[in-house]
């Protein structure tokens, strides 16, 4: 190869790296303002607090709400990084897809511990500090297996309905109540056009079944 065609080769390259780094910087901007604006509209915050994450993968939001079962509700949004012709191959594999990590802080509080996580989903297990004294099961959802840890069966069950009432059930990776953290956690791939219905509905979740189901009792 003589270098003139090495040269035409490495300037066609740096072009189409420049143009996804545009691109995939914009389409990511995008994302992130509408998630922003998609949540904000269910929930109606008083205060809120965002914390860049470096880059263009995402950002890490703090909602004080104040209202009815809702304290807080916080969010970390980490998405594929569409801005790197070179890295973003390599998540693809590694991360998959974008990913909305919630935690929503209620006032009532939260007494008995449960988990739903998809089967097969992560690559190393979470630690579960209780988990060798709760009770184990599988259910199954949208023809997606999950490992339940419960101290009661019927949380488990308030849980599955949630997950099969959210618009694409099968992007529900792990949904948890921590009586020590008194926290509802819900780790999910989000969609641009139904994150607004579900935000709505685990608001529902937690204004409802929090407050007024045996989690609480």
């Amino acid at each position: 190869m003589d270098n003139q065609l090495l040269m035409v080769i490495i300037i066609f390259l740096a072009g189409i790296a420049t143009l996804q780094y545009f691109r995939g910087r914009k389409l990511n901007l995008l994302l992130m303002q509408h998630y922003i604006r998609s949540v904000k509209d269910v929930i109606k915050p008083e205060d809120e607090t965002y914390t860049w994450l470096g880059g263009y993968i995402g950002f890490r939001a703090e909602y004080k709400i104040n209202r009815d079962n809702l304290r807080k509700l916080e969010y970390t949004l980490t998405l594929l990084p569409r801005h790197s012709l070179l890295y973003f191959p390599i998540a693809l594999l590694t991360s998959r897809h974008d990913k909305l990590y919630i935690v929503v802080r209620p006032f009532s509080q939260i007494k008995r511990e449960a988990h739903l996580i998809q089967k097969n989903y992560y690559r190393l297990k979470p630690d579960i500090e209780n988990e060798p004294l709760l009770q184990k099961g599988e259910v199954e959802i949208s023809r997606k297996k999950y490992e339940a840890l419960f101290e009661k069966k019927r949380d488990i069950e308030k849980l599955k309905s949630l997950i099969e009432s959210l618009s694409k059930p099968a992007n529900i990776k792990h949904v948890a109540l921590t009586p020590k953290t008194n926290v509802f956690y819900v780790q999910m791939k989000p969609e641009p056009e139904t994150i607004g219905e579900d935000i709505r509905k685990i608001v529902e979740f937690v204004n409802g079944e929090i407050k007024e189901s045996p989690f609480s009792q």
